[in-house]
């Protein structure tokens, strides 16, 4: 087992008496009984060689599950209330509000800010609601189509008179800090870099595509850092909200839908399905057809310059397996990256043939992880793996930019923060976690020979090459 699982399982349990970490464990749950198979749209019968019955996943001493992905909301909530570490937090470069004067109740407001995209571009975002009507939702006992909701970001030269996206839509918004017990008014989420419906910078030509898949029980929005910076480079990354796993996912017309409990083996099993179908719907896309079940417009220009030839996929934690999952599924995913996502089921053993990237925190290498080393001995494509020093399991999502900014709001203490976050300057962090994950694509994608991922570079000694 690796040092991080373990770390995040001991985390957890350590947590149990504060927030009740056997509800927070990922347990063994099923899904419903009649739930359909995600790759035919078919119901459960449990006969036949096509069905496909999740298994309630055995659990291991520490109460997480063998094979199967930690939660990762939990793993943060519980790391929140894990106490331990030093009190020099990793935070530095990052507005971080504190709470009141010392002997003082008051928590001071304040509103995270993420970091400006490094690339040339200007962001547009959009929203699309899509339905695999081939598929039954597995996790809603009426069987109803397969729905998500995805969002899509791009370069754009004509965001004048666009709004900035938010990070997280009202209503979704306000369940997260809400079941994050943040008090009322001391934090506001942060705006993005992104432009509603802004046009599509067309001059650029037909654009790469980057696919993104979150941790367990996290949503979309944890990617944002990250998709928004790989948009000002030139790409069209799509982040997918994987319903009924995600925390909140907001749909048109203020439509919450909220986590169920879900098998792990099978979630990654309908996460992946649910990857290859976006990948469908961003081929009428690039044929001029709106798949947006609601017809919302496109933004103008995105018919015709997507490039259904260059797609690639990276995803954090449980995204990290999920994307492997996809390529095995779907061989026009062309290249994969798993940020700090130890790997489980089938695709251990088989040979995607294509480019991977192992992309770990500072305690997470194939030589801990031995997920990571059986999966990389059996590739024969271009492969790398890289460690980034000082940092934690949730330094690669926008936890850090909560955590970081408004720690105290949400209840954490300098110590606790360090847990969570670890000890690199988190500027520094994304700086460096949005640079080699655009190299890779830039190389693994065939764009361009970016150097960066030929060896160790003096401009960025906190990154190892683990070869």
């Amino acid at each position: 087992m690796s040092v991080s699982r373990t770390r995040r399982r001991r985390l957890t349990a350590r947590a149990a008496g504060t927030v009740g970490a056997m509800a927070l464990v990922l347990g063994a749950t099923m899904a419903p009984a009649g739930a359909a198979t995600p790759h035919t749209g078919k119901p459960h019968t449990g006969k036949g060689s096509g069905a496909v019955v999740p298994d309630a996943p055995m659990t291991d001493s520490a109460g997480g599950p063998v094979g199967g992905p930690a939660d990762d909301t939990a793993v943060a909530r519980a790391q929140a209330a894990a106490n331990g570490g030093s009190t020099q937090g990793g935070t530095a470069g990052l507005p971080h509000v504190h709470a009141g004067p010392v002997g003082s109740n008051v928590v001071r407001s304040v509103t995270p800010v993420i970091p400006a995209p490094t690339g040339p571009y200007q962001v547009g975002t959009v929203n699309l609601h899509l339905v695999d009507k081939t598929r039954y939702d597995p996790w809603v006992p009426t069987y109803p189509p397969r729905e998500l909701m995805v969002q899509l970001w791009y370069p754009t030269v004509a965001a004048t008179g666009h709004q900035l996206a938010p990070w997280l839509q009202s209503l979704a918004g306000s369940h997260f800090l809400q079941s994050w017990k943040v008090k009322p008014g001391t934090v506001t989420l942060p705006t993005t870099a992104g432009h509603l419906g802004a046009p599509v910078d067309t001059k650029l030509g037909k654009l790469p595509v980057v696919l993104y898949s979150t941790g367990f029980h996290s949503d979309r929005s944890q990617g944002t850092t990250l998709a928004e910076d790989l948009a000002s480079r030139g790409f069209l990354v799509v982040e997918i909200d994987s319903t009924h796993d995600a925390e909140e996912v907001q749909f048109p017309g203020n439509r919450l839908e909220l986590e169920t409990a879900a098998s792990a083996k099978y979630t990654l099993t309908v996460r992946s399905a649910d990857a290859k179908f976006v990948v469908n719907e961003l081929a009428l896309i690039a044929k001029g057809t709106d798949p947006d079940v609601d017809h919302a417009p496109l933004p103008a220009g995105l018919a015709g310059d997507i490039d259904m030839s260059r797609i690639g996929m990276f995803g954090w934690s449980l995204g990290g397996p999920t994307v492997m999952d996809a390529m095995a599924l779907d061989p026009r995913i062309a290249a994969g990256a798993d940020l700090d996502g130890e790997l489980y089921g089938p695709v251990l053993s088989q040979n995607l043939k294509r480019p991977i990237l192992l992309f770990g925190a500072s305690y997470h290498d194939r030589r801990e992880d031995g997920s990571w080393a059986t999966f990389w001995a059996h590739q024969t494509g271009p492969r790398y793996e890289l460690k980034l020093a000082g940092t934690q399991h949730l330094t690669f999502s926008d936890y850090a930019i909560m955590f970081g900014q408004a720690g105290a709001q949400f209840g954490l203490k300098p110590a606790q923060i360090q847990a969570d976050l670890g000890t690199l300057n988190l500027n520094r962090a994304f700086l460096i976690e949005r640079t080699y994950l655009a190299a890779y694509f830039d190389v693994a994608l065939h764009i361009t020979n970016n150097p960066l991922m030929n060896g160790p570079s003096k401009s960025f000694p906190e990154i190892s090459f683990i070869r």
